[in-house]
């Protein structure tokens, strides 16, 4: 089932995104078979604000499972995450 995760940074924590970065892109390139699609919300002066990623997982519960071992999340970055399943209708097969 795919799920759709809206993760929110945390005000001012671009320098903690930054960081974690090339962790998160690993984990990401672990998990490709379950990360359909992914990438960063940006703020007005194209800054990362977020994160947008499309998962293929079991069920809900499979999906948090995986959201919480992205190192984004272990470092504490997000604000919120909203995880919200997910139907494609049109573009690319994912």
């Amino acid at each position: 089932m795919l799920f759709a995760a809206l993760c929110y940074d945390k005000p001012g924590a671009l320098d903690l995104r930054l960081a974690t970065r090339a962790e998160h892109l690993a984990f990401l390139d672990k998990h490709a078979a379950q990360v359909k699609l992914g990438g960063p919300f940006l703020d007005a002066a194209e800054k990362p604000v977020g994160s947008l990623l499309l998962i293929d997982c079991a069920d809900e519960a499979a999906a948090r499972v995986l959201l919480a071992e992205d190192p984004y999340a272990q470092a504490g970055l997000f604000e919120r995450v909203e995880l919200r399943p997910w139907k494609r209708v049109v573009g690319a097969q994912l």
